[in-house]
């Protein structure tokens, strides 16, 4: 991201993301596949060998059997019944049970029997997010040594598949498998989870489970039910395009390119006549190297840091015999978005750096002659563009014989006070419910001990948006699993970018604050991260100390201890004596400042944008007094508000104050 707010994460998990599915029509009706009387569909695959049970808690199982059927189920002591209805699903649910185990569960219906061996009651945890959730241990801080001693037989792992859907599925469509935690498990589960969990059971001596569902990059739209996003305001044009998107994706990208077409033109510096995904060619277009590949490494000065859209053109020629058929337009991978028309008419879009690309054409969209091939890229985080060499974009025809493309691509560089265009719903990470729907959908109904919610990066170019988003969410999921109270910890944000030379606006610190209000809000709590980023990665390696603050923020939110959550929080800031003074609550053992005679980062801001200046700091207690002679009727105080910003202000426990914004009173 280079320092700048603009969101880097639709990029910020390439590397970490394991193989994904994107789902086609069939694998939307992957439910139906499981729908037979084999011990496999028996339970809902979330329910095998070696999983944790939520404790305490009536246990909910569902299957499948035949229409009609009785199921009896038998856990330790307790015993259940239930009848599939029509449409062979049954559910049931036994009586609760401490911690312990193992246990073993029979589950019976008609001749056929499933037994679940090695089963655990404790807390389950969902861990969810993006790439700094998805991270895994292997990726971590001394990550030889953590791997070597990790034999925790008490702790379970369960990794969601990465499964993108346009429909909420009823089951994973690929397998997947609870696990001891040893060094092989371990390995390649998310850094954050397994290091909370290692850290909570100290005083929290109970089997956990743990559930990774992260995708790297993700916005937190893509994690949200259809139905909550409509009800919380979004575009209900946009819904509709995914709707349609599951029944005719032809037709659904065609009616997307209209609406990303709309925006295009009314955004900031482009004219009336500006459509370069027509034929009309208007604009600065230059000659691509033949190789394309990363921008970065044309080069061009222009492109040498760009993270933003590039427009590429190109061309077919076809014979009336070739454009009569149906064809398939074939890409290499683009970094990290696209949106792509033939001759005027978006034909397809897609996210993920490492995926080709592979759009059906409507029928008689191809002519003979000359073919125009358009394609937008937008990048945001490191490298980006459209992959090389030439030979990898070309065009399939039914009766099997391929078309390349004309080689000699050309590239017109977007302004970016353009700013950044609406995203295809469909879309993997950057979509709308897709990834609720391929992997939270499937979970909807287990019984959680609450949810690690670490995500935000992809959102920081809409930080204002942030806390609604969060809270549609948050309340989203705790009915979609049952539990109007259901514990949410939030991982704000680490520091990231390029250090800060004066006060300004900065997308990741209004996404910070964000997270922090809604922590603030009933039955969840906040780890604060601002002094464990790293200014050239987006994904700081020293996940154990953000899983030990994850356990301190679980022990007050969930267990009841009464120990502060996640370092001072700001009470008030008050007028007092000429200085604007800050108390704090939450402070264990008192404040302090490291390496300078006070603390820094503090902002007194007056009511309109651009008025903050830095505050000079002292301390008293728990008490911070400003003053900031450039600011002569401050109403606001700001502290850490920067991407990066330098702070020093800790309490005895080591736990800093996350940044915040509060009005002086």
């Amino acid at each position: 991201m280079r320092g700048r707010s603009a969101p880097p994460a639709p990029g910020g998990g390439r590397g970490l993301a394991r193989p994904h599915v994107l789902l086609a029509l069939l694998l939307a009706l992957a439910p139906l596949a499981h729908a037979d009387t084999g011990e496999a569909a028996l339970l809902h695959p979330l329910i095998q060998d070696r999983a944790v049970l939520q404790r305490d808690r009536p246990l909910r199982l569902q299957g499948e059997a035949p229409a009609g059927t009785v199921v009896h189920l038998a856990l330790a002591d307790r015993r259940a019944q239930a009848r599939a209805d029509a449409s062979g699903r049954w559910q049931a649910e036994l009586p609760a049970l401490p911690a312990g185990g193992p246990h073993t569960l029979t589950v019976r219906a008609g001749e056929t029997t499933r037994t679940v061996r090695d089963l655990l009651v404790g807390d389950v945890w969902l861990c969810s997010g993006q790439s700094n959730m998805e991270l895994q241990v292997w990726r971590s801080l001394d990550a030889r040594a953590e791997i070597a001693s990790a034999d925790v037989p008490e702790i379970r792992l369960l990794t969601v598949p990465q499964v993108s859907s346009p429909v909420p599925l009823a089951r994973f469509p690929e397998p997947t498998a609870w696990q001891r935690v040893t060094p092989e498990s371990v390995r390649d589960f998310s850094a954050a989870c397994y290091y909370f969990a290692r850290e909570l059971r100290k005083t929290v001596d109970v089997p956990m489970g743990l559930i990774e569902a992260a995708w790297g990059g993700s916005r937190v739209q893509a994690w949200t039910s259809g139905e909550a996003l409509r009800a919380g305001g979004h575009p209900g044009e946009d819904l509709d395009v995914l709707a349609l998107y599951h029944d005719d994706p032809m037709q659904a990208a065609a009616r997307w390119g209209e609406r990303w077409a709309a925006w295009w033109l009314q955004a900031p510096g482009v004219s009336a006549d500006d459509r370069p995904w027509t034929e009309t060619v208007s604009g600065d277009w230059r000659a691509a190297p033949h190789a394309l590949g990363a921008w970065e490494r044309w080069g061009v000065l222009e492109l040498a840091t760009f993270d933003g859209m590039v427009w590429y053109r190109t061309s077919v020629r076809l014979t009336a015999a070739q454009a009569a058929q149906d064809a398939t337009l074939l890409l290499g991978p683009a970094d990290e978005m696209d949106l792509t028309w033939v001759n005027g008419t978006a034909v397809g879009s897609s996210y993920g750096a490492g995926t080709p690309r592979e759009y059906p054409l409507p029928h008689g969209l191809l002519r003979a002659g000359e073919n125009t091939i358009v394609v937008n890229v937008l990048d945001t985080y490191r490298e980006g563009g459209l992959a090389g060499p030439a030979s990898a974009h070309r065009l399939r025809l039914a009766d099997g014989a391929v078309v390349p493309l004309d080689p000699g691509w050309r590239y017109r560089i977007v302004p970016p006070e353009t700013g950044a265009p609406p995203r295809a719903p469909w879309q993997s990470a950057a979509g709308l419910s897709t990834l609720y729907n391929g992997m939270i959908a499937p979970l909807a109904g287990a019984a959680l001990r609450g949810v690690v919610w670490y995500q935000g990066e992809a959102n920081t170019g809409e930080a204002g948006a942030y806390a609604g988003l969060l809270r549609n969410l948050r309340d989203d999921w705790r009915m979609r699993f049952g539990d109007p109270i259901l514990p949410f910890l939030v991982v704000q944000l680490p520091n990231y970018g390029a250090p800060t030379q004066a006060p300004g606006e900065s997308g990741w610190a209004t996404l910070r604050e964000a997270q922090r209000r809604v922590a603030a809000e009933p039955h969840a709590a906040l780890a604060v991260t601002i002094d464990l980023g790293e200014a050239d990665d987006i994904h700081p390696a020293n996940k154990q100390a953000i899983g030990r603050r994850l356990a301190r923020a679980a022990r007050h939110a969930v267990y009841g201890e009464t120990l502060a959550p996640s370092g001072p929080v700001p009470r008030s800031a008050r007028r007092e004596a000429g200085t604007v003074v800050v108390t704090f609550d939450a402070v264990d053992g008192g404040l302090v400042a490291y390496g300078a005679p006070g603390p820094v980062g503090f902002e007194l801001c007056g009511a309109g944008a651009g008025s903050c200046r830095w505050a000079q700091a002292t301390l008293d207690g728990d008490r911070v007094h400003l003053q900031a002679p450039g600011v002569p009727a401050p109403v606001r105080v700001r502290y850490a508000w920067a991407d990066n910003p330098l702070v020093n202000l800790f309490d005895r426990a080591g736990q800093p104050p996350g940044p915040f914004e509060i009005e002086i009173r």
